[in-house]
């Protein structure tokens, strides 16, 4: 059997029908659009379900994006780039370089050869009896560190010298005269008379890092190409606290090592941190053999502690002062060992004190066996050579001692030396 529908119902529900329908093609948009705004509008924007009325707009939406892009990367500089390359380095650079000084030294040079001779007495003396004597000229480098115009450099720098100007990266051009010098150390400071000279800013070469940002900055080409401009280096800290055997009388001890590049001229100029603090003073390099005379990430710089306090003595006193303990210590062999007592041989004996020294002052006596001064153990003699590099007049140096199989605690207070 089949039900019918009766045909006022079938006319209502299609009434029905149409309205809804109606309804739902005029607000059904807004009301999808106020429940789920980001779903309908990722769905408008795909090509398959734009409306014609609304292509123009769309259209324009998505021109929007690519136009500003173009604009930011053709017109306007990208502000994380800007700021990723003005970095530490550059800050401290600028800070430093207006203080970077070229030194140019005229010296008086022996010159000594067995292949000719060319004056009279050389048939009858030889030309070894007649030494020559020319002058040549060299450069280096420095910085201000005082706005009287005291100049801090290296020794080796100034060494010899019978005339020296000093260069300025703004075109200034001083004669210099040679304050004081202490070869020990390979310190020099020079004298200037300006106005206006910038200064640098010390740091604390006690507190360095192995690894931190080391920055080289120097003057290699003031006579090659005229220009009194600093050259910048940059590496890190390789190592602290390295030593060498003396050289011609200059003790480098204690020395900072960097692989920021020092080359031929940068020598007495500033090793610098991050914060454009200096922090040493480039000094010597290490080349891997006598044909390179150029940087193989291998240099050392005197620490700035050390030279700090070296050229306050310079400027005080036109020297360094020389301390003096008093005393004279002799290498422990087993004999000398058992003789007083201890079964090692590590560290050295006291053999003799002089008569109102700072070593009778502090105690010592003969036979005394010292094995550690400041921070420094002492197994032999050299481990003294160039440990007073750090110390000066007045300062006191803490010793361990041991007398008698008994370990004890000795202060000396070092004085300056005399001729007595």
């Amino acid at each position: 059997m089949m039900l019918r529908c009766p045909a006022g119902k079938a006319a209502l529900y299609i009434l029905f029908l149409i309205a809804g329908m109606a309804a739902g093609f005029l607000f059904g948009e807004r009301v999808v659009k106020r429940v789920f705004p980001e779903s309908l509008k990722s769905i408008l924007l795909q090509p398959s379900n734009r409306r014609e009325g609304d292509s123009v707009i769309i259209v324009k939406e998505q021109r929007k994006e690519p136009e500003a892009s173009a604009v930011s990367s053709a017109g306007q500089p990208d502000e994380d780039l800007t700021t990723a390359r003005n970095n530490a380095i550059v800050a401290a650079t600028r800070k430093v370089a207006p203080c970077v000084v070229g030194i140019v030294v005229t010296q008086i040079q022996m010159v000594r050869s067995s292949y000719y001779m060319n004056d009279f007495f050389d048939w009858f003396l030889g030309p070894d009896f007649q030494p020559r004597y020319r002058q040549i000229e060299s450069i280096g480098s420095g910085f201000v560190i005082r706005e009287d115009g005291m100049v801090l450099t290296n020794y080796h720098v100034v060494q010899n010298a019978v005339q020296l100007y000093v260069n300025f990266s703004d075109g200034r051009r001083f004669e210099g005269r040679v304050v004081g010098v202490d070869e020990r150390s390979d310190l020099a400071v020079v004298s200037v008379k300006g106005e206006k000279l910038p200064t640098i800013k010390f740091g604390d070469a006690e507190r360095l890092m192995i690894g931190e940002w080391a920055i080289a900055i120097g003057n290699p080409f003031l006579n090659f190409i005229n220009d009194a401009h600093p050259t910048v280096t940059v590496g890190v800290v390789s190592a602290l606290n390295r030593n060498f055997a003396p050289t011609e009388g200059v003790y480098y001890q204690g020395m900072i090592q960097t692989d920021a590049a020092i080359n031929p001229g940068n020598s007495g100029d500033r090793l610098v941190n991050a914060l454009g603090e200096v922090i040493g003073i480039n000094t010597f390099i290490f080349t891997g053999s006598n044909n390179n005379r150029g940087s193989i990430g291998i240099g050392f710089a005197i620490p700035i502690n050390r030279a700090r306090r070296v050229a306050e003595e310079i400027i005080t006193y036109g020297k360094r002062r020389q301390v003096w303990t008093g005393i004279s210590v002799q290498d422990l062999n087993r004999a000398i060992a058992l003789a007083l007592g201890y079964d090692g041989i590590d560290g050295v004996a006291v053999v003799s004190i002089h008569p109102g020294s700072p070593g009778e002052r502090a105690g010592l006596k003969i036979g005394d066996i010292i094995q550690q001064m400041g921070n420094r153990t002492i197994v032999t003699h050299h481990d003294i050579d160039g440990f007073f590099l750090d110390y000066f007049v007045g300062d006191t140096v803490r010793m361990k001692v041991l007398r008698r199989g008994k370990k004890i605690d000795i202060s000396l207070t070092l004085a300056e030396y005399r001729e007595r």
